[in-house]
């Protein structure tokens, strides 16, 4: 019988050549990871904006069912910005606040709307600014952006109004809070009011996204924890135990890390709906607060 000598064929040499090795097999897999995680990364940069303002495009339709004006705030640098002012009676014997809202919102929602019934309840005259790329106002909003927005209507009580700042009081709420933060540490004002306070937006993206770089690549990484310690005036806290947004030991650590006279109250209610749930301990706890700070026109909750 005839035998052939073994004869590794252009097949043969093909199957061997391109036979799958486990170290090729583990870079490529290596790769795929690197790329996959680098695309990832620059997509959290590119989203920030959304994810972290989801500002509403439009004002809504939502009013308040008292009196209120919506008005053009003077801005040197020429760009368009308003904001809702409602006044007491008499309005120049009461105090103002400053209203500063969160994300996924606009001066006209249903939960700023349920602030301004709260805040006008305990005798406060109110300027709640609308924020850049909020409500079709021009420009992209970002931590700066909201730090210039707010200034802006700081500057409104105190060059146009001539209100002194013994009659200003500045209320944060969520992310607002750490817009409020900021201001208070740059102004003079006579209280700070912060409800639902992230000590960090970048901390609290960094615990939900925690195999991510949060901290490193976030722009907009309202660090009140850093800012507060330069507010010399009394503040107070208000938090839910059920906020399952912004969780309460944030608003206990931003606590912790302020100066000076403060108060810390836990209120009823979730982080969106506290101010409407818990509205007789939240009217309670701010007049209380004001008058004991000096606001001696500050009327009893109602």
């Amino acid at each position: 019988m005839w035998t052939f000598p073994k004869y590794a064929g252009p097949e043969r040499r093909r199957a061997t050549r391109w036979r799958p090795r486990p170290l090729r097999v583990l870079l490529a897999l290596l790769v795929f990871v690197f790329v996959g995680y680098g695309i990832a990364v620059i997509w959290l940069m590119l989203q920030e904006s959304r994810l972290v303002f989801e500002a509403g495009a439009t004002l809504g339709p939502g009013r308040p069912p008292f009196a209120y004006e919506q008005i053009d705030l003077p801005r040197t640098d020429g760009a368009r910005q308003f904001a809702w002012r409602i006044l007491r009676d008499p309005a120049d014997a009461s105090p103002w606040v400053i209203f500063l809202h969160g994300n996924a919102a606009t001066v006209a929602s249903n939960v700023n709307i349920a602030h301004y019934r709260l805040l006008r309840s305990v005798g406060l005259n109110i300027l709640a600014p609308e924020y850049r790329g909020f409500s079709g106002l021009e420009g992209p909003p970002t931590e700066e952006g909201l730090a210039v927005d707010a200034r802006v209507a700081y500057d409104y009580l105190r060059g146009t109004l001539h209100i002194p700042p013994s009659r200003i009081a500045i209320y944060g709420w969520s992310l607002g809070s750490a817009v409020a933060v900021r201001l208070a540490a740059e102004v003079d004002e006579a209280a700070v009011i912060l409800e639902g306070a992230p000590a960090s937006i970048a901390d609290i993206g960094q615990q939900r996204y925690p195999f991510f770089p949060i901290r490193l690549i976030m722009r907009s990484k309202f660090d009140s924890f850093r800012r507060i310690g330069r507010i010399g005036v009394p503040i107070l806290f208000l938090h839910s135990p059920e906020d399952l947004v912004i969780p309460i030991r944030e608003g206990r650590r931003l606590y912790d890390a302020a100066p000076g006279k403060k108060t810390f109250v836990e209120v009823r209610g979730g982080h969106i709906h506290a101010s409407e749930v818990d509205f007789a301990r939240f009217a309670s706890a701010i007049s209380d607060f004001l008058r004991q700070n000096g606001f001696t026109t500050v009327a009893a909750g109602q």
